[in-house]
């Protein structure tokens, strides 16, 4: 996708789901989403604070106390960032929803990859529908599988070649692993959640790279 398509497709994306997020109770906002340690609530302000970027020197101090990961160090921002007193998650949301602001160390192919893969890790476990457009995912995908080790997914899962079954596209040697790109846009940032929905030789050897 182009720049200006990439951006409306942010901006969609955000204002849709937060609709979603404007009908959940005390308890789904509370449900533990995909993403390992964070709750529904804790995504949601990861992708509020996306368009409002910390500065630089709060970023390293975070890694530090992270111990360099940047997952971590993600992850705790947006826990103490959803616990602020007051804080309201959709308003925000919806607020910077056309926001083209971006953290320094990331660009709009990532932000792409990130909202539509958050808006999964929410809605799935609340047992939610949550389309994507096609265009989208295939662009997620193809960023996904250059920047995984960013991403904190095992290099083991490079080891395999991956076919969309609803749209053209193929990557890496190895076993194959066949299934819908919004299915290979999850697994590829490490969602096991996907694995049912995925079929071929690789499968069984993938599943355990990724329980791993």
């Amino acid at each position: 996708m182009d720049v200006e398509t990439s951006w409306r497709v942010i901006e969609q994306e955000r204002l849709s789901l937060a609709d979603l997020l404007s009908n959940l109770t005390d308890g789904q906002w509370n449900t533990p989403s995909l993403c390992d340690g964070w709750r529904v609530r804790d995504v949601a302000a990861h992708v509020a604070m996306t368009p409002q970027p910390p500065a630089l020197t709060t970023v390293a101090a975070e890694l530090v106390r992270a111990r360099g990961s940047l997952v971590n160090a993600t992850r705790d921002m947006a826990v103490r960032y959803a616990e602020q007193p007051g804080v309201d998650l959709v308003a925000e949301i919806r607020e910077h929803a056309a926001s083209r602001r971006l953290p320094k160390v990331t660009n709009y192919r990532n932000i792409v990859l990130d909202i539509l893969v958050h808006g999964q890790d929410i809605a799935i476990p609340l047992g939610i529908h949550r389309e994507m457009p096609k265009d989208a995912v295939l662009a997620g995908i193809e960023r996904a599988w250059r920047i995984g080790w960013l991403l904190g997914v095992n290099r083991a899962v490079k080891r395999f070649r991956y076919t969309a079954t609803d749209v053209d596209w193929t990557a890496g040697e190895g076993p194959e692993v066949a299934g819908p790109a919004a299915a290979l846009l999850l697994l590829l940032t490490g969602r096991v959640v996907a694995l049912p929905q995925l079929s071929g030789p690789g499968v069984a050897g993938l599943s355990g790279a990724l329980r791993r």
